[in-house]
């Protein structure tokens, strides 16, 4: 149990931050939300020597088990890995907020509750083992980042980014859910786990296509991947936190995570190999070679994000060879273990170059980068994280990021050698594309780095006077660089023991246990053609950043009709205007017409819905005969309805309407129902006497003539309504597709409700809560009337002072 409450803790915490805020005044109430990130990374800190050594958790809350639903936490080498990486920058982001955001300026309640959500959201998807949690807790992600980016609700681009994130996030949400429906039909379970045992089996099934097609689009809606990156850099108008948060570690990484976990299942198909690694490659390569033409610190690093994505998806196609066997396998096997490494690298740089980004805005107050130039002997530790974070992601040594895109390289170029499934022919473009993508990666992290840091220092350009950041902000930022040099120094402890275990979740069925994983990471391997590559890199990225002033005006060139930004603007403008037109067809203003469309879509669903299941029978076998009392008090009610509705004075309808009444009442007797007629009959005794007295106060009723033209579409329309509830009246007695509940209510009535009356005990027991909330409807129409009726005494007694 305790397992699955891990999950849950963030969320739970969240209930507290707002009492927190408002109580307590002279502490920042990050330093509180700060000990729910920190107490989890301790506590999945105590996994790692078990999990190291292959060993996984499994624990299941049932949630609706009638449908088979449950919350099921599966912690293995990869669940994990994704699991420290949400908790502990969760940690880093947690403090380094408690000094990026005034406590007396912020709504830190709203923040840190829309946090804390989606701290729950990510461990949710990345333990989930079932599919339809696992869904759950994805669109939790995509509606707790909507609050986040749309933090500063007040702004017209927060809340633009926020809504275009959340309508392609979600819409790749809805397609996922898709691909697990069809999943669940072919394997007839929504385990994970239990689909990855079949997969072997699944690939001849003909919706097996489908389904790899539709959870790729959710895979890379969530990952920013081509063509759906460009909610990503529009995200970045959120607080610097988030995006620190959201866009380095967690949330862009749950499409990276969903597509490591569902290799194993679709890794056999030649298609996922192609879509993941081609997608993944011609993202790498738009997301760089549009960052260089960014002028915003964080629209750099966004466009860079989704380059670094792209790299990661294309390492986890490639690893997918690795399945097919044919020489694969000892060829290509490191492209996931390069893969996870590079995630890891990338976490580590990329959120600590987020932060400072923010550190820059917020000691100069602006982020453009043509304003910027001449910090780093006024902000010397901002420039040394900045600096090592963008080497890193450049792919130098003596950092991380060194090391994984050696590894990528290598992997590009083995793609080309494996003659199925076509990479022998179109397979060569891939280290092409890798290499060029490269250069571009080098330009952009020089140009995130020198263009701020270096050059000519310019004040008057800046909306405040700059100055070091305080300690506690580059706290979090520091730790991050810092573990950028460590790792490099120490890949093999990281690869044994975070890698390894996550790469054997990826690969089951080629290692068991992530002991017999035997790749070793060092920094050199003598001159191969990965090293003469990367120096071909070093050298035209010096080159061409040097001459960045005399082409980067080829980005002017690009029309912006031609964008996908512009079709998206078109595409929601479109549906705007088109729907609208659409809805002035039909929202007239008058109930007539709303009452018109309702009754004829029900009849005509009911009525069509009836003859095309042949449900429509009529039979009269098992009816009582019809006396002729009953037949007097037909007459008598439809006389009584009549003058209700007829009459002209209020005296008579009211009359009429107590008559109807007192005949169901007399019904109800003829029927064997004593309890249901005293009822009756008190109510309508009371209806009855209110009416009489509020009969001054009743509007009087219209005594001209109103003829109405006869129209023949609400005639139609009535009689289909009329018909429809004779045939459904006439089925329901004629045919009984299941058995009555009276039989149960009969047999249960004494022993299981204890009661003597059925009719009190269903009313009291069986329907309680429909009871109950009938009471609360009165209740709360009761207290509506009470309040119009002060109000209108209020009035008075105010008209009266006044005169």
């Amino acid at each position: 149990m305790l397992q699955v409450l891990y999950i849950f803790i963030p969320m739970l915490a969240a209930i507290f931050v707002p009492f927190l805020y408002k109580s307590i005044k002279n502490i920042h109430t990050g330093w509180f939300v700060l000990a729910v990130p920190a107490t989890l990374a301790i506590i999945y800190a105590s996994y790692i020597p078990k999990v190291a050594d292959g060993e996984v958790f499994l624990e299941e809350l049932p949630w609706i088990p009638s449908l088979d639903i449950s919350v099921v936490s599966y912690i293995d080498g990869l669940s994990l890995l994704f699991s420290l990486l949400i908790t502990g920058i969760g940690s880093l982001v947690v403090l380094y907020s408690i000094f990026y955001l005034d406590k007396h300026k912020e709504k830190l309640h709203n923040f840190y509750v829309y946090l804390l959500l989606f701290m729950t959201a990510m461990l949710g998807v990345v333990q989930s083992d079932h599919l339809i949690t696992l869904y759950f807790f994805w669109e939790l992600t995509s509606i707790s980042s909507f609050l986040l980016i749309g933090y500063w609700y007040n702004r017209d681009a927060s809340r633009f980014g926020a809504l275009k994130s959340m309508m392609i996030t979600v819409g790749g949400g809805l397609m996922m859910l898709g691909g697990f429906i069809l999943l669940y039909l072919m394997g007839g379970t929504y385990s994970i786990r239990e689909l990855i045992v079949m997969a072997p089996n699944l690939v001849q099934d003909p919706l097996f296509t489908w389904s790899l097609v539709l959870i790729l689009l959710g895979a890379f809606t969530k990952s920013a991947q081509f063509p759906f990156y460009i909610w990503l850099p529009d995200a970045m108008e959120a607080p610097t936190p988030v995006s620190a948060y959201l866009h380095s570690a967690t949330m862009v990484k749950a499409g990276i995570y969903l597509v490591a976990r569902f290799t194993p299942i679709f890794a056999v198909s030649e298609l996922w190999i192609w879509l993941v690694t081609g997608v993944g490659i011609l993202t790498l390569f738009w997301g760089s070679f549009f960052a260089v033409k960014q002028t915003d610190l964080k629209g750099i690093l966004a466009f860079s994000t989704v380059s670094q994505l792209g790299l990661i998806m294309s390492l986890l196609g490639a690893s997918a060879v690795a399945f097919h066997g044919n020489g694969a396998t000892d060829s290509i096997k490191f492209a996931a273990f390069a893969a996870i490494f590079h995630l890891i690298n990338h976490a580590t740089f990329k959120g600590s170059l987020f932060m400072i980004a923010g550190i820059v805005d917020h000691e100069t107050g602006t982020r453009d980068i043509r304003k910027l130039g001449g910090l780093m002997s006024i902000m010397p530790l901002s420039f040394t994280v900045a600096a090592i974070g963008s080497l890193s992601m450049a792919g130098l040594p003596p950092f991380n990021g060194f090391l994984s895109k050696e590894m990528f390289l290598t992997a590009m170029l083995a793609l080309q050698n494996f003659e199925f499934f076509g990479f022998d022919t179109w397979g060569a473009l891939f280290p092409i594309i890798a290499w060029v993508a490269s250069i571009f990666t080098f330009i952009y992290s020089f140009y995130f780095v020198f263009r701020t840091f270096t050059g000519k220092y310019t004040p008057e350009k800046l909306p405040h006077k700059p100055h070091e950041a305080p300690i506690g902000m580059l706290i979090s930022p520091m730790i991050l660089a810092a573990l950028v040099v460590t790792i490099f120094f120490i890949p093999n402890f990281v690869g044994d023991t975070f890698v390894k275990p996550a790469v054997q979740a990826i690969q089951p069925f080629l290692y068991d246990s992530p002991k017999d994983i035997d790749i070793h990471v060092s920094a050199w391997h003598g001159i191969t053609p990965e090293l003469l590559m990367t120096i071909g890199i070093v050298i035209i990225g010096v080159l061409l950043f040097v001459a960045l002033p005399k082409w980067q005006s080829i980005y002017e060139k690009f029309p912006r009709a031609l964008t996908l930004n512009n079709a998206y603007d078109k595409i929601m403008l479109g549906l705007d205007v088109g729907l609208n037109r659409v809805s002035r067809l039909y929202m007239t203003g008058s109930m007539r017409h709303y009452l018109l469309y309702m009754f004829s879509s029900i009849a005509a669903i009911v009525i069509g819905s009836l003859f095309v299941k042949n449900a429509f029978t009529v039979s009269f076998e098992d009816t009582a005969p019809i006396r002729p009392y009953e037949i007097i008090l037909v007459v008598v009610l439809v006389i009584g309805t009549s003058i209700t509705i007829l009459a002209k004075s209020r005296l008579t309808a009211i009359i009429g309407l107590g008559a109807v009444g007192y005949t169901v009442a007399l019904f109800f007797v003829i029927f064997n129902a004593p309890d249901l007629a005293l009822t009756q009959l008190v109510i309508e005794t009371i209806s009855v006497a209110l009416f009489l007295l509020a009969f001054y106060h009743l509007p009087k009723l219209g005594k001209r003539e109103e003829r109405m033209r006869f129209q023949l579409n609400r005639a139609i329309v009535s009689i289909a309504v009329g018909v429809m509830v004779t045939l459904v009246a006439l089925s329901a007695q004629s045919q009984k597709l299941i058995p009555s509940i009276s039989k149960y209510y009969e047999e249960t009535v004494y022993s299981k409700a204890g009661g003597g009356n059925i009719v009190n005990v269903i009313l009291v027991d069986y329907r309680g809560f429909d009871t109950l909330f009938e009471i609360t409807v009165l209740a709360i129409a009761g207290m509506a009337i009470l309040a119009m009726i002060k109000l209108r005494m209020n009035r008075k007694e105010k008209s009266h002072e006044n005169k």
